[in-house]
């Protein structure tokens, strides 16, 4: 990467990229989703009432990752937090800040909006991940326990 890059809010035009990269993702999970749920995922993110919301790194006019967040209330806090559902780079982008400028985006704009606090997870395997996590906050003793309903 040679160019500034940028974050933003994802816009309208950065759908193919996007989806590019969001198939990418899921391929990295090793996991599918139907295309209904990407649909609305998408739809989320252009939607300004959602909780969702979605910031894209920059680089040349092309969005080369994304990060996928969520404001919401809580009982622990008196003022918003924020999960970051969803962190991606493109891979001939990687190395190069792009993931930390997109987390460091998150905590900038979640002090400027009073949100208590920032917090995400990932796999327990996912080590390069982990070693950038690592350098803004150590991962806590928490264990995430899932039902699925659907």
């Amino acid at each position: 990467m040679t160019h500034p890059l940028t974050i933003r809010d994802i816009a309208a035009t950065d759908e193919p990229v996007w989806r590019h990269l969001w198939a990418d993702y899921l391929i990295f999970y090793r996991t599918t989703l139907s295309s209904a749920i990407t649909d609305a995922t998408w739809a989320k993110l252009l939607d300004p009432s959602s909780a969702v919301f979605g910031r894209a790194a920059v680089s040349d006019g092309v969005m080369i990752g994304f990060a996928l967040s969520r404001e919401h209330e809580g009982t622990w806090t008196a003022s918003n937090s924020c999960y970051l559902e969803d962190l991606y780079v493109d891979p001939s982008a990687r190395g190069n800040g792009v993931g930390r400028a997109l987390i460091q985006d998150l905590a900038d704009m979640g002090r400027e909006r009073g949100w208590s606090r920032l917090e995400w997870h990932t796999a327990e395997s996912n080590a390069v991940a982990r070693t950038l996590y690592d350098r803004f906050v150590l991962a806590d003793d928490h264990v995430r326990y899932r039902i699925k309903l659907k």
